[in-house]
């Protein structure tokens, strides 16, 4: 009965179904099949005799330990920890800034205006933005070097120095993202309920006493949500950017898993490694996930 029942009801919603079968076909091929391969790192894995067939490890967590015995081990996984929870702090207050901001606009064609031209960045490639650091920091031949020449001043090796190189990273990151964040905390506020803001001006509350009590607690779950997202890939700090950002001179402060991984495990063919590296990640970005659902829980605030 309970069936027939399920049946019947996924029939009347067939058309929704069908819409829904992409994204499901997607998911299962690009997402659920290739988790297949993780056993590859518990394998001695060989291109040539293919997964199955290649030999399992001795002992089993063979390549972890390689990886955790690395003298590189310690400063890679310092960097990608530093990098990501830089890009997290600093990272998701714009965002919030601005999409409060643009609220507070009253001109809806300068809003989108504004907006339009600050998510923008969003669609340029890293390698874009790095011709764009180039022309600004370059120590030879970039502009901010040679004004301060011009004032006396001896010029700065900002993309090739320990001491610079995260602050650009990260700099860089949030120039290129917050417009696009602020959508997603625009939306939000949107859908906070309009008479709440003329109840509170009744009582005589300004704009910014309007912010702070029915703003912010009225995308907090937005907010609370996002950060969990973000916790699950703290050991992700942004390959695309740092591999093209990078060079031999900074790779104290900028190597991290991700080019690590590029450079020993694919470059060089080792898969095992490659596939170890990647688990390691994924576990660590798991537990985190599920330690900060269960605090947010505590606040109402958890995903599930």
């Amino acid at each position: 009965m309970q069936n027939s029942k399920m049946l019947r009801l996924m029939w009347n919603y067939r058309y929704m179904y069908l819409m829904l079968l992409p994204g499901l076909v997607y998911f299962a091929i690009y997402k659920y099949a290739p988790m297949y391969g993780t056993i590859i790192a518990f394998k001695d894995f060989n291109i040539g005799k293919g997964i199955l067939a290649s030999p399992w490890a001795d002992p089993w967590y063979k390549h972890f330990k390689y990886f955790i015995d690395s003298p590189y081990f310690e400063t890679i996984l310092t960097n990608t920890i530093l990098i990501s929870v830089y890009k997290m702090v600093w990272g998701i207050a714009p965002g919030i800034i601005f999409a409060i901001l643009l609220n507070e606009i009253k001109n809806k064609f300068f809003k989108r205006f504004v907006q339009t031209v600050t998510y923008l960045p969003h669609f340029l490639s890293w390698v874009i933005i790095y011709g764009i650091l180039l022309i600004f920091m370059s120590e030879s031949t970039g502009l901010i070097n040679a004004t301060m020449k011009d004032w006396g001043l001896q010029s700065t090796p900002f993309l090739t120095s320990t001491d610079w190189f995260r602050s650009i990273l990260v700099g860089s990151e949030i120039w290129k993202e917050f417009g696009w964040n602020a959508i997603i905390y625009l939306a939000a506020i949107s859908s906070i309920d309009p008479s709440l803001y003329e109840a509170s001006r009744v009582d005589g509350a300004g704009r910014l006493r309007n912010i702070w009590h029915i703003t912010l607690p009225g995308i907090r779950s937005v907010i609370i949500l996002l950060f969990i997202l973000k916790l699950g890939h703290i050991l992700e700090a942004g390959f695309d950017q740092i591999y093209i950002m990078y060079n031999v001179q900074v790779y104290p402060v900028a190597d991290i898993l991700d080019t690590y991984v590029f450079r020993t495990g694919l470059e060089q063919l080792n898969f095992s490694l490659a596939a170890a590296i990647g688990l390691f990640k994924s576990i660590i970005g798991l537990v985190l996930v599920l330690v900060a659902n269960k605090i947010a829980k505590r606040w109402g605030e958890g995903i599930w």
